[in-house]
C-alpha cells in the first residue's frame, strides 16, 4: 500500500514512528524495514509529495534509531537491506550516519550472505561518490 500510495501512512507518521522500536517479531520487522525506506526514498524525492511536508525531524530520528537497530542486531537480511537504504538516504541530513553505516557494513561485510554484500557495496559505493 504504501508504495502504491504513501499519503496513505502520512496521517499516521506519528503512531508509526513511535511504535516501530517495539516491533521485534521476524514477519513484522521486514514490512517495518521497508515502510522506512519508503517513507525515506519519497521525503528525499525530487517530486513534491505529502511525505516532504509531513515527516518531522522527531520522526526520522525515531526511524534512524530503528534502522541502526536493525543494522546491529541478528535480524534478517531484507530488514537490513531497506535499512541500509533508509540510512544512507537520511544521512544527507544528519551527518554522522554515514560514518556510523560505513563502520557498520565494512564490519559485517565479511560474515553476511551474499545479498547483504550486494547491497552493501551499492552504498557504499554511493557513500564514496559523496
Amino acid at each position: 500500500m504504501c508504495t502504491e500510495n504513501t499519503a496513505t501512512i502520512a496521517p499516521y507518521l506519528e503512531p508509526f514512528t513511535q511504535g516501530i522500536n517495539k516491533v521485534h517479531l521476524d514477519p513484522a520487522v521486514r514490512p517495518v524495514a521497508k515502510i522506512c525506506q519508503i517513507l525515506a526514498q519519497h521525503y528525499y524525492s525530487k517530486e513534491d509529495n505529502l511525505i516532504k511536508t509531513t515527516l518531522t525531524k522527531t520522526q526520522q530520528e525515531r526511524i534512524i534509531e530503528t534502522c541502526f537497530d536493525y543494522m546491529i542486531n541478528d535480524e534478517k537480511v531484507a530488514a537490513k537491506a531497506y535499512s541500509m537504504v533508509a540510512l544512507f538516504l537520511f544521512g544527507k541530513d544528519f551527518d554522522w550516519i554515514h560514518s556510523e553505516l560505513k563502520i557498520i557494513l565494512d564490519r559485517d561485510y565479511p560474515t553476511q550472505s551474499a545479498a547483504f554484500k550486494a547491497r552493501a557495496r551499492i552504498i557504499l559505493k554511493k557513500m564514496k561518490k559523496k
